[in-house]
């Protein structure tokens, strides 16, 4: 880690608890629940919550799925004829790049200065992801949207958040979902699932707990760089997140198992 977490009492005093942090936005974060492709009221409501967080002093850096707008699974049919699974994650790294472009257009809509990189070059689109320039984009108060992933197959993009993260510096990874953080089972299928407020990295790998891919997680505990799991949808909580209050599900390094 960094380094740069702030002090306990920050949120109180109007200063972010968290001097930087990297930001993990699904594709499906920018399309309507049950739709695919990108719903721009969508990105604006995610805009203004990063853009409320950004003005408290927070240095931001977005890194988004493709899921809205492909996904491997999709180039199998039934007869077995399929693209080749190499190719088939390079296609989905250019669809992060189109959410990229659209997160960029819904920040800069409202004020932000933004920046987009990408792990691939596509310098008539976006600037190439170089870690000193990243740094000193938010350094100089602009959102960077790292698109394209690691710019490698196989690799996912919870991967490449935790990657960008300790690249950049970053204190923490805050991981945007749909539910409330991390629970004992899929609170969709059981109402009694457990809501988890705090884990270590080894519960989660050893539980199977589906936060994140286990390359991240194990990335993650390798260097005790925390993540913290959230419902986005909830207005403020990307606010509550990196003022420090208790939002979600935090997983460290030795923390005692609690639950809500």
């Amino acid at each position: 880690m960094s380094g740069n977490q702030s002090s306990e009492n920050d949120s109180s005093s109007g200063k972010p608890h968290y001097r930087r942090v990297i930001l993990k936005l699904s594709g499906e974060s920018l399309s309507r629940a049950g739709e695919r492709g990108i719903s721009m009221e969508e990105v604006y409501a995610i805009a203004g919550q990063v853009e409320r967080a950004h003005r408290l002093g927070c240095q931001i850096g977005l890194v988004v799925g493709g899921g809205n707008i492909l996904r491997g699974a999709q180039f199998t049919t039934s007869s077995g004829s399929r693209i080749e699974e190499a190719t088939a994650h390079y296609m989905g790294m250019l669809a992060t790049v189109i959410n990229a472009l659209s997160l960029q257009e819904g920040l800069e809509g409202i004020g932000c200065k933004t920046r987009v990189m990408s792990a691939i070059r596509m310098d008539g689109v976006c600037e190439p992801f170089i870690r000193r320039r990243a740094i000193r984009h938010m350094e100089k108060g602009r959102i960077v949207v790292l698109a394209a992933g690691t710019g490698s197959p196989f690799v996912t993009t919870d991967t490449a958040a935790t990657q960008r993260a300790l690249e950049l510096g970053a204190d923490i990874v805050l991981k945007a979902t749909r539910v409330d953080g991390v629970y004992s089972e899929d609170p969709e299928k059981n109402p009694h699932a457990i809501l988890y407020r705090e884990l270590d990295y080894d519960s989660v790998i050893k539980q199977n707990l589906r936060v994140m891919d286990g390359t991240a997680i194990s990335q993650c505990r390798e260097h005790n760089m925390p993540v913290l799991v959230f419902n986005f949808k909830k207005d403020g909580n990307i606010v509550k997140a990196v003022s420090g209050q208790r939002v979600g599900t935090r997983i460290g390094d030795k923390l005692p198992t609690n639950t809500a």
